[in-house]
């Protein structure tokens, strides 16, 4: 089962010898919806690699508020997590099952060796750091020159893709906590976007009209 979700999710990244010794030397672990897969401050021991869900990896401030970085989907690593294991420190990000996650966790060791001895796993990890390095360049952006009601809008369009559904289920709260701003803020600034035209709100759903 393993190989053929590797083969599924990986099988365009990797070759047949690195799917085997993911296979061999990967953990597979299952998480529910809000649970935290790594935690700021944790050593971390093993690289996770996303066979299916979603994962949110988020910022603290020194007041406990969180900022979402980025999101992870299927076929995916946490670059973060990859820099740590590199630099044996403790982890800077928190990670957070967004639906319910399923991924295969790789040893350090067996990913610092692989990282020297095979050209395609070398290949994925370096790519990766490239696409999270772009998407965290698009969040500060975001923060820089876009309003709110910009941010909100594009938070709304990137969760229709990353969900492939119009139809999003997460509360005020929810969308608050991604954005690190209250709820009444977000609460208003989407009352301000169905007024437009663009979503309709329901209890505890948003659906996308326009993107």
């Amino acid at each position: 089962m393993i190989q053929k979700n590797l083969l599924a999710q990986f099988g365009s990244y990797f070759d047949e010898s690195m799917l085997k010794n993911i296979a061999e030397h990967g953990t597979i672990k299952h998480f529910k919806k809000d649970d935290i897969i790594m935690d700021i401050g944790q050593n971390l021991t093993h690289v996770p690699l996303l066979l299916h869900g979603l994962i949110k990896v988020l910022r603290e401030d020194d007041k406990d508020s969180e900022f979402l970085l980025y999101v992870l989907e299927r076929g995916d690593t946490c670059s973060m997590s990859l820099t740590c294991c590199m630099e044996k420190s403790r982890s800077k990000i928190r990670a957070v099952a967004d639906k319910d996650s399923t991924v295969i966790m790789i040893p350090n060791e067996k990913m610092i060796e692989w990282f020297h001895t095979n050209e395609s796993w070398r290949n994925f990890i370096l790519q990766s750091y490239q696409i999270r390095f772009n998407e965290m360049l698009e969040t500060i952006d975001t923060l820089a020159f876009m309003k709110m009601d910009e941010r909100l809008y594009k938070y709304l369009i990137d969760q229709v893709k990353l969900n492939a559904s119009e139809t999003i289920s997460k509360t005020h709260q929810d969308i608050a906590e991604d954005l690190n701003t209250s709820r009444v803020v977000i609460s208003r600034v989407l009352k301000q976007l169905e007024n437009e035209g663009k979503i309709i709100l329901k209890r505890n759903k948003i659906e996308v009209l326009k993107f």
